[in-house]
């Protein structure tokens, strides 16, 4: 939780005032304890949103009270989002002036509670499920892009991004595949949205977890894969004038990446390019996807999924590139800290793809050195779609 907004029934102008971070205390309740929350920066606003600027805001009936996101409260889910409703309550201590003494907003002993919660981009997924002709039912949300919303008669083709989620993300709420691990968000996000406008469909497994033989894990699942494989065809088919069928796209981590090797087996002439992270597959079935483009990445410490040996006897990433290679393709191989700032793990991308280029690879694959990803070494995926280089190389893909 970054920020909480308050509504006025009047225009608040501070005529160049600066709002001190001091003069509002919020509190919040989550998991029955109630704490403070470190207030960063205040400012009046048009709208219920965080404005990045240096000197942010303007003139309007919204105060936006922006909170510290490290503070040790400040977490809004886990396996399922936190119920915060009304868990926030913001009370006014010091006044508020112009910078020539006027009062715009007086300190009182009232505090206001939240009436809603507003998730930025995940509030903009549609939530369905899709029921196949098995009878399993599979939920998923769904991301329509600007353009089409706005004008649904247009002719024009978006690509489609399919985003797998992880085994953390087994539920029956329809919300973690989003809040969790960003996955989906990346490409729903406007600054994404404004470079490549797509569709980004995003399913969640059910509880109980389905099992179907010793690696049938998740999205390998007879039910599981037949009910995806059947949502996939029938989202395209209804929406045939606008998918673009020659840029469709696999995006999954941990049990999700599993999900994408087999998928691109099983369907080597659908998909144009995938992101698979952490990792592992049938090596066997490798022959069948050395013409599909591939950017893969994986912990080389990784304790859940080793980089080496996989999961349930078969191979993790490392293995599977080397029955690429062994099929006949071209892979172009880097390694780098996944802790990196930004704008140097960027810099690696993009010199490994120049490799790539400069060789006539389409598979790529990062690995990342013992001790280097935060929090966990599984979880690979920490700068994955952060990476504008990666997600860049992805859609520029077609069949």
């Amino acid at each position: 939780m970054t920020a909480v907004a308050l509504q006025y029934s009047y225009r608040i102008d501070l005529r160049g005032g600066v709002i001190p971070p001091s003069a509002f205390q919020v509190k919040a309740t989550v998991g029955g304890q109630t704490a403070a929350r470190t207030v960063t920066r205040v400012y009046s606003s048009t709208t219920a949103d965080v404005d990045d600027r240096s000197r942010p805001g303007r003139p309007g009936d919204r105060l936006i009270i922006e909170l510290d996101p490290n503070d040790s409260n400040a977490r809004a889910a886990g396996t399922d989002p936190l119920p915060l409703d009304r868990a926030y309550s913001v009370r006014q201590v010091a006044d508020v002036r112009t910078p020539e003494g006027e009062p715009v907003l007086r300190a009182g002993p009232f505090a206001s509670r939240n009436d809603d919660v507003i998730t930025p981009v995940v509030d903009d997924f549609a939530a369905g499920s899709c029921t196949d002709s098995a009878g399993f039912e599979l939920d998923f949300r769904l991301y329509r892009p600007e353009g089409l919303v706005r004008n649904p008669q247009t002719r024009k083709r978006y690509p489609l991004v399919v985003t797998l989620h992880g085994g953390g993300e087994v539920a029956d709420n329809n919300m973690t595949q989003l809040t969790s691990n960003r996955i989906a968000v990346t490409f729903a996000k406007p600054e994404r949205q404004r470079r490549d406008p797509a569709f980004v469909l995003s399913p969640q497994i059910p509880l109980p977890r389905p099992m179907d033989g010793p690696d049938g894990t998740d999205w390998t699942d007879a039910k599981v894969q037949a009910a995806l494989i059947e949502l996939i065809d029938t989202f395209v088919s209804e929406h045939s004038r606008n998918v673009d069928t020659a840029r469709l796209y696999l995006v999954g981590l941990s049990s999700g990446a599993r999900g994408i090797y087999s998928l691109l087996a099983k369907r080597p002439d659908v998909f144009a390019a995938a992101l698979p992270t952490a990792g592992w597959g049938d090596a066997a079935t490798m022959e069948r996807i050395t013409h599909i483009p591939i950017w893969a990445d994986h912990s080389v410490d990784d304790p859940v999924v080793p980089y080496r040996e996989g999961r349930f006897g078969n191979p993790g990433t490392w293995a599977l590139m080397n029955a690429l290679e062994t099929a006949g393709t071209r892979v172009s191989r880097g390694e780098w800290a996944n802790d990196l700032p930004k704008a140097e793990f960027e810099a690696r991308s993009r010199a490994l793809l120049r490799q790539a280029r400069a060789t006539r690879s389409h598979v790529l694959f990062t690995s990342y050195p013992p001790g280097t990803t935060p929090v966990n070494p599984h979880l690979a995926w920490a700068q994955t779609y952060e990476n504008d280089v990666v997600i860049d190389w992805l859609f520029a893909q077609s069949r």
